[in-house]
């Protein structure tokens, strides 16, 4: 049976004009792990959580988890319709150009690039200088981190990048292993973080906490956001926890080529691991507003209101150590997912020729049948934004606008060819609710990229602007004439020819 659904696979993919280069080890529960792994609520759903908290307080938190976990199920019951008559590698630029044509999905192409970068940039920063340095080293163990400075992180990123490279360098088996067993972590992790936080609460619970909407913009809720009178706008900044907490699920459609029974299950890989970590993300952020002393104190703590809870609990110090520990390990698994997801984007991008060195980075080892150029200057990528941009908050906000905005391009353009130029549909079909999802999709994805649009994070929207100007320039004046795009028509005919003779490198 599963020799069946590969050849099956095999000629789908030999149908758009792709060859069969990189090895299909991927089952469905390993497509939904590392989506899961990536969205990972133990590393956005702590480290923004103050995005949500000190701006609308207790209750903006949860209100604002449940919308966000909303629009993001859309957006992902969206790419999985497309991903279900698309299963390829870099999987939103390929949509975007047979939907929305060949602009349309270089355009896709740069953002999502761009966003998956600074995805696994901001994951191994946080990890660093969140989960290892703030909640392992200072809160847990008590050590003096007063002294780690710039060099510290630099060299910390640049070892971890580097053992996350080489996992990903030698196949998907092992990569696999590892984002499957984060699945299963963060489950349990999660459930563990939650239980104990309850159980060793300083405090009798509240429950009138989860409603209780409170303007913790400005110095009342130290100075995350500036003041504003408006709820409504405190509410609309708090949108950033969830637009980077629930992100980077398009993971599952980048190893499309690597997954047995793609148009079934790369789908649900998607909103599989949307739809748990909005369940669990929900009980996570539930037990830390009840379980903090005191709101205002932690209103008070500014970026620290995490910390300020998780510090004030009764836990005896050895399980605090193990808990910190945990996510350690779950961040780490987080970035390797991450960069497993950008070196496959890259790979296709440049597979057709649209990348500088295209040829190089769409080279896929014969022997690891994986993208070991593409996987490599992700990293030196990854670490490169550091420089330019060493604080967790700069890159954390773009990968979520510009992850955002790359998933609603695809929809968007799906909107429009549903039955003309996208006349077939895979085994995950929306029927009837396709276009009213899509609509709410693209409009709520454009909110919660919009949310990283303000000020602390202006410097975020002036390099979307400078995108959207300088994109077209490079396009009419550089890119239209060489870039070939997907296979398309003849194209795909003409291809067909080479597919066997590529194959033939790669013995499985």
């Amino acid at each position: 049976m599963a020799d069946k659904s590969m050849e099956h696979d095999k000629k789908v993919l030999h149908s758009m004009g792709y060859a069969q280069q990189l090895a299909r080890r991927m089952s469905g529960f390993s497509n939904f792990a590392i989506s899961f792994s990536i969205i990972c609520i133990l590393a956005g759903g702590i480290s923004s959580f103050p995005a949500a908290f000190n701006s609308a307080g207790a209750g903006g938190v949860i209100w604002i988890w449940i919308l966000g976990g909303l629009i993001a199920m859309t957006v992902a019951f969206g790419m999985g319709q497309i991903a279900s008559s698309y299963p390829t590698a870099g999987g939103l630029y390929h949509w975007s150009s047979h939907l929305g044509g060949k602009a349309w999905g270089w355009a896709t192409a740069w953002f999502n690039l761009v966003g998956l970068i600074c995805v696994v940039s901001s994951v191994d920063v946080l990890l660093y200088s969140v989960f290892f340095k703030d909640i392992f080293l200072s809160t847990a163990l008590h050590v003096d981190v007063s002294g780690f400075g710039y060099w510290h992180q630099f060299f910390f990123l640049a070892v971890v990048l580097t053992a996350q490279s080489l996992l990903n360098h030698y196949g998907i088996e092992l990569t696999t292993k590892l984002t499957d067993f984060s699945g299963y972590f963060i489950f349990v992790l999660s459930t563990i973080l939650i239980i104990c936080l309850f159980a060793f609460s300083p405090v009798a619970l509240d429950f009138s906490r989860l409603v209780n909407f409170q303007n913790f913009t400005g110095d009342a809720g130290g100075g995350v956001f500036p003041a504003h009178p408006s709820m409504a706008f405190a509410f609309l900044l708090g949108l950033s926890f969830a637009c980077y907490t629930l992100t980077g699920y398009d993971a599952s459609a980048h190893t499309s080529e690597e997954t047995t029974d793609a148009q079934i299950n790369v789908p649900k890989g998607m909103w599989q691991a949307v739809f748990w970590s909005v369940v669990f993300g929900l009980f996570l952020a539930a037990a830390a507003v009840l379980t903090m002393p005191s709101l205002e104190e932690a209103g008070k703590a500014g970026w620290g209101a995490w910390y300020y809870m998780y510090a004030s609990s009764t836990m005896p110090s050895w399980l605090s150590i193990t808990l910190a520990a945990g996510l350690v390990v779950s961040n780490f698994l987080c970035a390797l997912a991450g960069l497993t997801s950008t070196s496959r984007m890259m790979f296709a991008f440049a597979r057709d020729g649209g990348l500088p060195a295209s040829k190089t980075l769409a080279h896929v080892s014969t022997i690891y049948r994986t993208p070991t150029y593409a996987i490599w200057t992700s990293a030196a990528l990854a670490l490169l934004s550091t420089v330019y941009a060493p604080y967790y908050l700069v890159l954390a906000v773009a990968c979520a606008v510009f992850m955002y905005l790359s998933m609603t391009m695809p929809i968007a353009a799906g909107f429009f060819a549903e039955g003309k130029v996208w006349k077939e549909k895979g085994p995950f079909n929306l029927g009837m609710w396709s276009k009213p999802n899509a609509i709410v999709a693209v409009l709520g994805g454009l909110v919660l990229a919009i949310t990283g649009f303000f000020p602390p994070n202006e410097k975020v929207f002036y390099l979307t602007v400078a995108m959207v100007i300088i994109m077209p320039i490079l396009w009419y004046a550089f890119v239209r004439n060489t870039f070939e795009g997907v296979p398309e028509g003849d194209k795909i005919k003409q291809n067909q020819a080479k597919i066997a003779a590529i194959e033939a490198q790669y013995k499985d």
